[in-house]
C-alpha cells in the first residue's frame, strides 16, 4: 500500500524538477564535456525511470510529452546547435528528394506489380506511385500486403521499363553526383555522428539486454526503486483462448481485461500483466507457467525490474526518433546513421551494432523487432552503397540467422531473415553475393544440413516425423524461397568467376537432389492391405517447393553454353553414381522377338522397390533437351560425353516409374492404400508434372532416340511384364485361347492399353522445345487447345490447368486470342473462352496431360461437334511438328518390327468378338498408332517432294507385308480390310475407313511421284471421287435421321396432350383463381351503375357471386377447398421480419419494446415490419401437423447432436414444405367481404358530424366502464353522459362471422407479427397486436410500391403471383383482424387515429400532422373502422367511410407536402396552358392560407406552377399505395392505363380512387369543414415551432440505395488499409468490413470489437445489423472481396461480390490479383435482393444448399 501512496505524491515533486529543466542548457553542457557518452548515459539513467513505467498502467500521452521534453529535446538541440524546429526545417529545405519511394506497407494495403515490366513478382508499387506510373495501362496484378515490404518505385533494377512514377522522376539538371554530406558543416557532421552512435548503441544494448534485474554499465539509476513487472511474451504456439483463460486464473482479471491483454501481447509481442514487488509478480509468473506447460512448452514470462522495462520502452522510442530524424535530410543524416550502424567495433568480426541486432533477432520480442526492421528499411536498404554492405554482412551470417529462425517460433514476417527478399531479388546484389560470398552454395548447404534424417543410402527419410520436426521442416522451406530470389533473374553476361561459383552451387544442388533420388520407395503389397499409410506428403512438399528452382537452374544453364556442357557432365556423373548404388543384384537376361534380341536385366516393378522421386534423371533430361535446342550437340560433339551414355541406364528408372503408374491404373497396387494413389495423382498434377512426368517422358524419348527401336520396345515390354504375351511365336492365336484368371486378363488388358498409350506419347509428344522444332508459345497454345476441347472454360480454370513459372505467369495471355474466343458473362456466371473452330484439327485424343476423365469428355465433345457440323466423326491423329535432329530417329519406332508385331497381334485378337482378351480402347490405340504412321509418312512425302530425296520412312509398305513368323499370317492392311465389315466393331468403323482411304491416297501419291514428278492431280481426283460418294452417303443418312427425329417429336407431343387431358384439374389450378382481380379483369361489365372502374366509395366496383368464389388446393394433402368465412381455414406460408429498408433516419435509437406505442408511424419510416410469402397454400390443420412434426424432429436432433439447421424452430421458423422457402408464420386466406350499399349516403360534413357524435358517446362509455371498474365514479373528471346518436348501439356485440379455425389462424398471424415487429414475447391480448398488423400491411404495400418505381414497372399486372397473393391476403387479413381483438381496444385505437386528423379536445397527446405517415394512417383508419361501424345500425356503409377517410387524409398529405417539401430555390416560371391553371391558383390560395396561419415559418412562393408540381410529385407514391391497398381490399380490377407505364397515370389513379384530378377541390369544395381542420392542424404546438432546426422528411421520399462503391476495387482496399480498429488504439484491423447499407467500416471477426447484445458476445457486424438493418445486414469483406449477408445471430452466408476482373470472374479471397472493377448489374442485383427483403430468404437457400455454412459462428463476424 505504501508504494501506491508514494506513487501518488511523486508526481508533484517531479513536476517542479521537470518545469525547471532546460533542454538548451543541457545540450550546451554536453558540448563542453570530454566524455559525451558517459554524460548522456547519466542523463538517461536519471530521467528515463522517472518518466516511464511508474505504475501498472502505462500512460503513453503523458510519457511521450515528457520524453520529448526531457530526453529528445536535449538530443535535438545538441544535434542542430540551435532551436530544433529551426535547425531541422533548414535540413529539410536542403534535402534532395529521394528517387526511391521506400514507402513501407501497412498490413492489408494494396500493392501493385506490373506483369509486363517487373523484374520479378516481388517488385511492387504503392498505390500513389502506381497511379502516377506507366504501369496502370499495362497488365498488372493487385494484392494486399502482409505488411513489412516497401515500394520499389525509383529502383531501376526492379523494373524492365518505367521505373519512376511522376513524383519520383529524377531531376535532369540536378547534379546529384556530389556528396550529400557536403551540405552540412563539419561540426554538424561530428555532432550528428556522436549523437547517433550513442543513441544507437544505447538502444542496441537495451534491446539485446537479457538480465532482468540489473542495467548496463553507466545506466544504474541514482535511486533504485523495488517495483517489478510480470511481463508476458507472445509465442505462436498457444491460442488466444488458452492465454485468456490462463490470465484470468493468474492475475484474477475479468474476461474483458484478459482479452485486452491477449490482444496487446499478440500485437506488440509482450505486455506487463502485473505490477508490484518481486514476490507479487513471481507468484503470477508461476501460475502462468504451471497452467501452460501441460501440452506444450510454457508461455514465456519474466519478472523484470521497472527500470529495465523503462529503458527498454525508451530504447524503442529512441529507434523511432532516429528513424524520424533521418527523414529530415534523407541522404546526409541517413548516411551517417548507416556508417554508425555498420562500423566495426573493437571485437572485429560481427561486432557492428547492426550485426548485434541481427544476431539477437530471435531473442527479442515482436514489437522490438518491428521497430528495428523498420529502421533498417528506412536507412540501410534505402542507400545503395550501404545496402550492399549490409547484404554482405547478411550473407556472411546467413547460416546463423537461419538456424535462429528455425528454432524460433514467430512467423517469418517478424524475423530479420524476411529482409532477404529486399536484397536477394536485386540482380546486381545477388550476382555479387554469389561470386564473392558464395551465397548459392551457402543457402543449399544450410538447407541440406537442416534435413538430417537419412536412410542407409543417404536419401532423405521423412517417415516418423515428430510434430517438432514437422514444424521445423515447414520453417526450413523458407530457405528455398531465398534460393528462388537469388536465381529469379538470369544473368545476361557471364564472368569466369560467376561460372565457377554457379557450378559450385550446382554441385551442391546435385548433392541435394541425390538425397532425393529414390526417396520414399514403395513395394507392392500382396495378400493383405498395408497397415499404416506411409508418410508421403513431406517428400512431395519438397518436390513442389523445388520445382521452380530446378526449372530456373536449367534456364541459368541454358543462358551459357560452357555452363550447360559442364552442368550436363556433372548431372550425368551424378546419375551414374546413383545407379551404381542401385544394382540390387539384378540378373542379366536376353530377350528376343520378331528376329531381334537384346540384353537387359530382370526386374519386376510389381515385386521390387520402386520410387517416384527421380530428380537427378529428370534434371539430366531437361539439360538434354536444352543441348538439343541450342544445338551444342552438333557443333561441339567432342565436348559432350554422348558416347559414354548408356541409353538403357537412362531409361531404366523413368520407365519403372511410368510402369508403376500403369500398374496402379490396372488396380495391381490396391492394397498399398491411398498414399500411393495420391503420389501418382501429384506426379501427373499440373503443379509437379513439369519436373516429374514430362521429364520422364523426355528421358524415354532421349534414350529411345539413341537405341535400336526394336530393342527399346522389347525392354519396355519386359518392364510392363507383357513380354511373355507378345513374344511367343503364335501369340496371336495362343493368348486369346488361354483360360487365365479373369482378373489377370483384365490387368493385362489395361497394361497393354497403357503401354500403347506410352508409345503414342513417346512418338507423338514433340511440343517441348528441343525435342520438336517448336517455340515455347506453341507448347502453351497446344495446352490451351486441349483444355478447351473438353469444354469452354473460364480464364481462372485455364490458368489453373497450365503450369506456372517462378513468376506466377503461365504465358497464356500471349497466345490465348489466337486459339480462343471470349464470351462475356451475364448477371451470373463468368466469362468463358471457347475454342476457335479452326484449331480443332490440332486435337489429339491421346494428349499426354489428359486424365482418363478428361480424355473421355474431350472425345465426346469433339465427336459431337463434328456430327453437328455434318462431318465424319472420326478423330484422326493430328499433323505433328518435326523432331529436332537429336531426336529424329524416334519416328522409326512406328515402322519397327516389334511394334508391327504388337499391332498385328491386337488386330488378330480383335477378329473374335467374344474373346474378352482384348478391349475396345486397346484397339482404338492400335488404330491411332497406325494413323500416326500414315500421317508421318504423308509429311515425309510432302517434304521429300520438296527435297527430291526419297525418304526411308515407308509405313504403308511395312503394313502391307504379311507377317513372317507362323507361315504368312495376314498383313496389317489385310486384317484392317477384314475388320472393316466386322459387325462387332461398329464404333471403330469410321477410323478403319479413314485409315484405308489414307493408305490408298498415299499409294497413288507414291506411284505418281515415281512415274511423273510433282504433278499429283491424279491423287486428288481419286480422293475427290471418294469424297463425292461420301457426301451422297452422308446426305442420305442425314435425311433418314431427320425423318426419325420428326416421328419421335410427333409421338412425344401426342403423349403430352394425353397427359394434360388426364390431369386437367392440375393445370387449371394455377394461382389465378386466388386473385379475382386478374381472372375477372374486364370480362364482366361492372354490376354497379357507374361503368368507370372505381375501387373505393359507394360507387365502387362490386364482385358478383361467381367472382367471389375462390377454390384452392392444399400443397400438403392435395385436397381442393373453397375459401369461405365459415369453412376450413386455408393459410399461406409467410415470413415476417423487421425492416429498415425504407428508413430515412438510421440514427434513431431502437425503441424500448415494452413501452413503445406503435400507433402512429413517423414519416421517416425508421423501423417497419415487412411480410413476405412464397405463395404456397395449405389447410391450417395440415400446416399445424407439419409444424408439429418439424418441432418434434428438432427436439430429437438436439438430443442426438448439436448441428444447427438453417431455420430456428424455437422462433417459430420452418421451411415451406414445397419450395423450402424460410417462413415463420402463416396468413389465413379470407373471402372478399360482402357489402350492401344503400344509395343515400351522407356527404363529408354530415358524415363527420355523425362520426364525432359517435366518438363522443364511445369515449364517455369507455370512461364510464373504466370508472365503474375502478369503483370510483368521481364526477369531477367531467364525464358528461353523451347520449349515443340514433341507431348507434353501444352495448351491441357483433357476431363473429368466422369459423373457429379461421379465428385461430387470425390470432396466430397477428401474434407472430406483433412478436417479430416489436421483438417481444407473444401475447395475443396485447392491445398493440392489431396495430402491428395494420402497420405491416401498410409497410409492405409501401415497399412494393417503391420496388415497382425503382424497377420502372407499371403499378398493376407486373407483380409476381407470390407477392400478389401475399398482398391480397395481408389486406383482407387486416380488415378481419379486429374480430379477434378486444373491440374496445380497437375502438380506442380508432378514436386516437381519428383525433390526429380531426383534432378532438378529449384525446390527449395527438401527434402533429408532420409526425404521421399518412398512408399508415389511412390503412389503420380503414382497417379499424369496422369495429366502430358494427355498432351502427342506421345504414351507414363502410364504403362511404373509406372514401371520406381517403379524402381527409389526402388533404392532410397535401398540407404536409406544402409544409415540408418545397425546394430551396425556385426555377424559372414555365407557362402552362390553361390546362392546370385552376390547380395552380387553388394551390397558391391554400399555401397562402397556411402562411397566414403559421406566420414567418414559411417562405413566400409566388409560382403556382411550381407548388402544384411539388404537390403532384410528393403525393404520387401515396396515391399509388392507396390504389394498391383498395384494389386488394375491395377486389376492384384496375383500369388498363395502370397496367402500363405511360402518361395517363395521374388521371387514371385519381379516377380509380374516386378523387378529383385537381386534389385541391377536396379542400375548397368543403371549406366549411376543412378550414377549422386546417386551423386545428396548424395550432399544434410542434408546428408552431416549425422554424426550429429539426430536419423534416421531404416528399416524395427517395428510394434508399446501397452505398456507391468505387469503380476500381483497389480504392476500397486502400480505404480499408488506413482503417484502424476503433477499440484497440490505432491497431490495424485484420478483417475490415464495409456495411453496404450505410457505409460504415467495421472491424469484424476479432476479439477487440466484440460487444454484448442480448446477453451474448457478438462481433462488430452482427452488432451493427441490429442498429442499422433491424437484424439484417449486407457487408463487403474488403480483404476477401466477399459479400456477407447476415440475418439475426445465427444466419449468414457469403455471396458473390459485385466486382469482376476483365475476364468476367469474381476473385473471392483476392487470390488471383487481377484488377477488379465494379459490375453495376451485379450490384443492382444485390440491391434488388435488399429492397425486396429477400436477404433472409437468400441466406436460407444458401444454408440449405451448403451445410458447411450452417456450422459457422456468424454472430462472431
Amino acid at each position: 500500500m505504501a508504494a501506491a501512496e508514494t506513487d501518488r505524491d511523486a508526481p508533484s515533486a517531479l513536476c517542479s524538477e521537470f518545469l525547471n529543466f532546460s533542454a538548451k542548457d543541457t545540450a550546451a553542457k554536453w558540448l563542453q564535456v570530454s566524455n559525451l557518452p558517459k554524460e548522456v548515459y547519466q542523463h538517461l539513467a536519471c530521467y528515463v525511470p522517472k518518466i516511464y513505467c511508474l505504475g501498472p498502467n502505462l500512460n503513453p500521452q503523458n510519457e511521450d510529452l515528457l520524453a520529448q521534453l526531457l530526453l529528445q529535446g536535449p538530443l535535438e538541440w545538441y544535434l542542430c546547435g540551435e532551436e530544433p524546429s529551426v535547425g531541422l526545417s533548414k535540413l529539410e529545405q536542403n534535402n534532395q528528394p529521394s528517387q526511391l519511394c521506400g514507402h513501407v506497407f501497412k498490413v492489408g494495403e494494396p500493392t501493385y506489380s506490373c506483369r509486363e515490366c517487373a523484374a520479378d513478382p516481388t517488385c511492387v508499387l504503392c498505390m500513389q506511385c502506381f497511379l502516377g506510373s506507366v504501369h496502370k495501362e499495362h497488365r498488372y496484378r493487385m494484392t494486399t500486403s502482409g505488411g513489412g515490404g516497401f515500394c520499389d518505385c525509383g529502383d531501376t533494377e526492379a523494373w524492365k521499363k518505367g521505373p519512376y512514377c511522376q513524383k519520383h522522376e529524377p531531376n535532369i539538371s540536378d547534379s546529384s553526383q556530389k556528396d550529400p554530406l557536403a551540405n552540412l558543416s563539419a561540426e554538424m557532421i561530428a555532432r550528428t555522428y556522436n549523437v547517433f552512435s550513442i543513441i544507437l548503441k544505447y538502444a542496441v544494448d537495451m534491446l539485446t539486454w537479457d538480465k532482468e534485474d540489473e542495467l548496463p554499465e553507466g545506466l544504474e539509476p541514482p535511486a533504485r526503486g523495488d517495483m517489478y513487472y510480470c511481463m508476458l511474451f507472445n509465442d505462436e504456439v498457444h491460442t488466444y483462448e488458452q492465454v485468456i483463460y490462463t490470465l484470468q486464473k493468474a492475475v484474477n482479471c475479468t474476461q474483458k481485461e484478459a482479452v485486452s491483454f491477449a490482444t496487446t501481447v499478440d500485437r506488440d509481442g509482450r505486455k506487463s500483466v502485473r505490477f508490484g514487488d518481486f514476490q507479487f509478480c513471481e507468484q503470477a509468473k508461476s501460475v502462468i507457467v504451471r497452467n501452460t506447460s501441460r501440452q506444450t512448452k510454457p508461455l514465456r514470462v519474466q519478472v523484470m525490474h521497472s527500470s529495465v522495462v523503462a529503458h527498454q520502452c525508451f530504447a524503442l522510442k529512441a529507434l523511432n526518433w532516429l528513424g524520424q530524424t533521418i527523414r529530415y535530410s534523407a541522404d546526409a543524416l541517413r548516411r551517417i546513421l548507416c556508417q554508425v550502424g555498420l562500423q566495426r567495433g573493437p571485437e572485429g568480426e560481427n561486432s557492428s551494432l547492426v550485426d548485434k541486432l541481427m544476431l539477437c533477432d530471435s531473442k527479442m520480442w515482436k514489437g522490438a523487432r518491428n521497430v528495428y526492421h523498420q529502421l533498417f528499411m528506412s536507412s540501410l536498404l534505402m542507400d545503395p552503397k550501404y545496402k550492399k554492405l549490409f547484404a554482405i554482412q547478411f550473407a556472411r551470417n546467413y547460416e546463423r540467422l537461419q538456424s535462429d529462425y528455425v528454432k524460433d517460433d514467430h512467423d517469418r514476417e517478424f524475423s530479420v531473415t524476411d529482409l532477404s527478399v529486399q536484397m536477394f531479388t536485386v540482380p546486381s546484389l545477388a550476382r555479387m553475393l554469389i561470386t564473392d560470398e558464395n551465397l548459392m552454395t551457402t543457402i543449399i548447404r544450410t538447407f541440406v544440413d537442416h534435413l538430417r534424417h537419412r536412410d542407409l543410402q543417404g536419401r532423405f527419410q521423412f517417415e516418423r516425423y515428430t510434430a517438432q520436426q514437422a514444424f521445423k521442416f515447414r520453417r526450413v522451406q523458407s530457405l528455398i524461397g531465398d534460393l528462388k530470389y537469388v536465381l529469379i533473374s538470369r544473368p545476361t553476361e557471364w564472368t569466369d568467376q560467376l561460372r565457377e561459383k554457379y557450378l559450385e552451387g550446382f554441385d551442391a544442388f546435385l548433392e541435394l537432389l541425390k538425397c532425393m533420388q529414390g526417396m520414399d520407395p514403395v513395394v507392392r503389397q500382396v495378400g493383405q492391405h498395408i497397415e499404416m499409410e506411409p508418410e508421403w506428403e513431406a517428400a512431395f512438399t519438397l518436390q513442389m517447393k523445388l520445382t521452380h528452382i530446378i526449372s530456373m537452374m536449367q534456364e541459368w544453364c541454358a543462358s551459357d553454353e560452357r555452363v550447360l556442357i559442364e552442368a550436363y557432365k556433372k548431372s550425368l556423373s551424378a546419375l551414374t553414381h546413383c545407379h551404381s548404388g542401385f544394382t540390387d543384384g539384378e540378373q542379366p537376361i536376353t530377350l528376343s522377338m520378331c528376329g531381334h534380341s537384346v540384353d537387359t536385366i530382370r526386374y519386376c516393378v510389381s515385386q521390387e522397390k520402386v520410387s517416384i522421386h527421380l530428380p537427378v534423371s529428370r534434371l539430366l533430361a531437361g539439360l538434354h533437351a536444352l543441348l538439343s535446342k541450342i544445338e551444342v550437340a552438333y557443333r561441339f560433339p567432342e565436348q559432350l560425353p554422348l558416347s559414354e551414355l548408356s541409353p538403357p541406364m537412362l531409361i531404366e528408372h523413368p520407365l519403372r516409374c511410368l510402369v508403376l503408374c500403369a500398374q496402379v491404373h490396372a488396380g495391381m497396387w490396391r492394397r498399398n492404400g491411398f498414399s500411393l494413389v495420391n503420389q501418382i495423382y501429384y506426379y501427373h498434377n499440373v503443379k509437379c508434372r513439369v519436373e516429374m512426368f514430362d521429364k520422364d517422358l523426355i528421358m524415354l524419348q532421349a534414350g529411345a532416340s539413341m537405341m535400336d527401336p526394336n530393342h527399346f520396345l522389347m525392354i519396355m515390354l519386359s518392364r510392363f511384364e507383357l513380354y511373355h504375351i507378345f513374344s511367343s511365336a503364335d501369340c496371336r492365336k495362343r493368348y486369346s485361347r488361354e483360360n487365365a484368371n479373369k482378373d489377370v486378363v483384365q490387368q493385362n488388358n489395361t497394361l497393354i492399353e497403357e503401354m500403347l498409350h506410352l508409345i503414342i506419347m513417346i512418338v507423338g509428344e514433340r511440343y517441348t522445345a528441343g525435342v520438336g522444332q517448336v517455340e515455347i508459345t506453341d507448347e502453351i497454345r497446344r495446352e490451351i487447345v486441349h483444355q478447351l476441347c473438353i469444354r469452354p472454360m473460364a480464364h481462372s480454370e485455364l490458368v489453373k490447368a497450365l503450369p506456372e513459372n517462378e513468376n506466377k505467369e503461365t504465358g497464356m495471355e500471349r497466345v490465348i486470342d489466337s486459339v480462343a474466343l471470349f464470351k462475356k458473362p451475364g448477371v451470373t456466371g463468368r466469362g468463358l473462352y471457347k475454342l476457335r473452330p479452326e484449331c480443332a484439327k490440332m486435337f489429339n485424343l491421346y494428349f499426354h496431360h489428359y486424365s482418363r476423365a478428361d480424355q473421355s469428355k474431350a472425345e465426346e465433345a469433339q465427336r459431337k461437334i463434328k456430327r453437328q457440323n455434318g462431318e465424319d466423326s472420326v478423330l484422326p491423329p493430328p499433323v505433328l511438328p518435326r523432331f529436332c535432329p537429336l531426336f529424329a530417329s524416334l519416328v522409326n519406332i512406328l515402322q519397327c518390327d516389334v511394334l508391327l508385331g504388337i499391332l498385328g497381334a491386337v488386330l488378330q485378337w480383335a477378329m473374335e468378338p467374344s474373346g474378352g482378351h482384348w478391349s475396345e480402347s486397346m484397339l482404338q490405340r492400335v488404330l491411332h498408332l497406325i494413323g500416326m504412321g500414315l500421317v508421318e509418312e504423308q509429311q515425309h512425302l510432302i517434304s521429300s517432294a520438296e527435297d527430291y530425296n526419297d525418304t526411308n520412312f515407308n509405313f504403308t509398305l511395312k503394313i502391307s507385308r504379311p507377317g513372317e513368323a507362323p507361315a504368312n499370317t495376314a498383313s496389317i492392311l489385310a486384317l484392317l480390310e477384314t475388320l472393316q465389315n466386322a459387325p462387332h466393331l461398329e464404333v471403330h468403323k469410321d477410323m478403319i475407313r479413314w485409315i484405308l482411304k489414307t493408305v490408298a491416297y498415299i499409294k497413288t501419291t507414291r506411284e505418281c511421284t515415281a512415274s511423273s514428278p510433282p504433278s499429283d492431280s491424279s491423287g486428288h481426283s481419286q480422293e475427290e471421287t471418294v469424297r463425292d460418294k461420301e457426301k451422297a452417303e452422308r446426305k442420305r443418312k442425314a435425311e433418314m435421321a431427320r425423318l426419325r427425329r420428326e416421328k419421335i417429336m410427333a409421338q412425344m407431343s401426342e403423349m403430352q396432350r394425353h397427359f394434360i387431358n388426364e390431369n386437367k384439374e392440375l393445370f387449371q389450378q394455377s394461382l389465378e383463381d386466388l386473385d379475382p382481380s386478374t381472372s375477372s379483369t374486364l370480362e364482366h361489365s361492372p354490376s354497379s351503375c357507374d361503368s368507370a372502374l372505381v375501387c373505393v366509395g359507394p360507387r365502387r366496383w362490386r364482385a358478383g357471386g361467381s367472382d367471389r368464389r375462390q377454390v384452392v388446393t392444399c400443397i400438403l394433402c392435395q385436397e381442393e377447398q373453397e375459401i369461405r368465412s365459415d369453412g376450413k381455414a386455408m393459410v399461406l406460408a409467410a415470413f415476417v421480419q423487421r425492416s429498415t429498408v425504407m428508413s430515412k433516419n438510421r440514427k434513431r435509437p431502437p425503441h424500448n419494446p415494452d413501452k413503445y406505442d406503435p400507433l402512429f408511424m413517423h414519416p421517416d419510416l425508421s423501423f417497419g415490419t415487412h411480410t413476405g410469402s412464397c405463395g404456397h397454400i395449405m389447410h391450417s390443420h395440415c400446416w399445424q401437423r407439419y409444424f408439429e412434426a418439424v418441432q418434434a424432429k428438432e427436439q430429437r436432433r438436439q438430443q442426438r447432436l448439436r448441428v444447427h439447421t438453417s431455420y430456428d424452430v424455437e422462433n417459430g421458423e420452418f421451411l415451406c414444405p414445397l419450395c423450402e422457402c424460410l417462413s415463420n408464420t402463416v396468413i389465413p386466406l379470407l373471402p372478399l367481404t360482402k357489402t350492401c350499399c344503400s344509395s343515400e349516403q351522407p356527404d363529408l360534413s354530415q358524415w363527420l358530424n355523425i362520426t364525432s357524435h359517435q366518438m363522443k358517446a364511445l369515449i364517455s362509455a369507455h370512461r364510464k366502464s373504466k370508472a365503474s371498474s375502478a369503483e370510483a365514479a368521481d364526477e369531477t373528471d367531467g364525464v358528461n353522459d353523451c347520449p349515443p346518436p340514433d341507431g348507434f348501439r353501444l352495448d351491441h356485440t357483433p357476431k363473429n362471422p368466422y369459423s373457429s379455425t379461421i379465428k385461430e389462424m387470425l390470432t396466430t398471424f397477428g401474434t407472430a407479427t406483433y412478436k417479430v415487429g416489436l421483438k417481444v414475447h407473444p401475447n395475443e391480448q396485447d392491445p398493440r397486436v392489431p396495430i402491428m398488423c395494420w402497420g405491416s400491411c401498410a409497410y409492405t404495400i409501401q415497399s412494393i410500391e417503391r420496388l415497382l418505381v425503382d424497377e420502372e414497372k407499371p403499378l398493376f399486372g407486373s407483380l409476381p403471383c407470390r407477392q400478389d397473393d401475399c398482398l391480397s391476403s395481408l389486406t383482407r387479413f387486416g380488415s378481419a383482424c379486429w374480430t379477434v381483438s378486444s373491440h374496445t381496444t380497437v375502438q380506442n385505437h380508432f378514436i386516437r387515429l381519428l383525433a390526429a386528423l380531426v383534432p378532438d379536445p378529449r384525446v390527449e397527446n395527438s401527434p402533429c400532422i408532420l409526425d404521421v405517415d399518412m398512408f399508415h394512417l389511412l390503412v389503420s383508419l380503414v382497417l379499424s373502422h369496422p369495429a366502430v361501424l358494427c355498432l351502427d345500425s342506421s345504414g351507414l356503409s363502410a364504403d362511404a367511410a373509406q372514401l371520406h377517410f381517403l379524402h381527409l387524409i389526402t388533404v392532410a398529405h397535401v398540407v404536409q407536402i406544402l409544409l415540408t417539401s418545397l425546394p430551396e430555390e425556385v426555377r424559372m416560371e414555365q407557362e402552362t396552358g390553361g390546362a392546370e391553371r385552376e390547380e395552380e391558383e387553388s394551390v397558391c390560395l391554400l399555401y397562402n392560407t397556411l402562411r397566414s396561419l403559421l406566420g414567418r415559418g414559411l417562405r413566400e412562393v409566388s409560382s403556382g406552377w411550381h407548388l402544384w408540381l411539388c404537390v403532384k410529385a410528393g403525393i404520387l407514391p401515396y396515391l399509388r399505395a392507396a390504389a394498391l391497398f383498395f384494389h386488394y381490399l375491395n377486389g376492384a380490377p384496375a383500369p388498363p392505363e395502370l397496367h402500363a407505364l405511360g402518361a395517363g397515370e395521374w388521371e387514371a389513379l385519381c379516377g380509380y380512387l374516386c378523387l378529383p384530378s385537381n386534389l385541391l377541390q377536396l379542400y375548397f369544395n368543403n371549406l366549411d369543414i376543412m378550414e377549422p381542420l386546417l386551423h386545428g392542424w396548424c395550432s399544434h404546438p410542434a408546428l408552431q415551432a416549425l422554424q426550429s432546426s429539426v430536419t423534416l422528411i421531404r416528399f416524395p421520399r427517395e428510394s434508399n440505395h446501397l452505398i456507391d462503391l468505387p469503380g476500381d476495387y483497389s480504392a476500397l482496399i486502400n480505404q480499408a488499409s488506413s482503417f484502424t480498429c476503433p477499440k484497440s488504439g490505432g491497431d490495424k484491423s485484420r478483417v475490415p468490413t464495409l456495411c453496404l447499407v450505410c457505409g460504415a467500416m467495421l472491424c469484424s471477426q476479432s476479439y477487440c470489437c466484440q460487444t454484448e447484445l442480448e446477453g451474448e458476445d457478438v462481433g462488430a457486424c452482427t452488432a451493427h445489423t441490429f442498429t442499422c438493418g433491424a437484424g439484417v445486414g449486407i457487408f463487403l469483406r474488403v480483404r476477401e472481396s466477399q459479400v456477407l449477408f447476415l440475418a439475426g445471430k445465427t444466419k449468414g452466408c457469403f455471396y458473390a461480390p459485385p466486382y469482376l476482373d476483365d475476364y468476367g470472374e469474381t476473385d473471392q479471397g483476392l487470390r488471383r490479383g487481377n484488377p477488379l472493377h465494379l459490375c453495376h448489374e451485379r450490384y443492382r442485383k444485390i440491391q434488388k435482393l435488399w429492397r425486396q427483403h429477400s436477404i433472409t430468404e437468400e441466406i436460407g437457400h444458401a444454408q440449405e444448399a451448403n451445410q458447411t455454412l450452417v456450422g459457422i459462428d456468424w454472430q462472431h463476424l
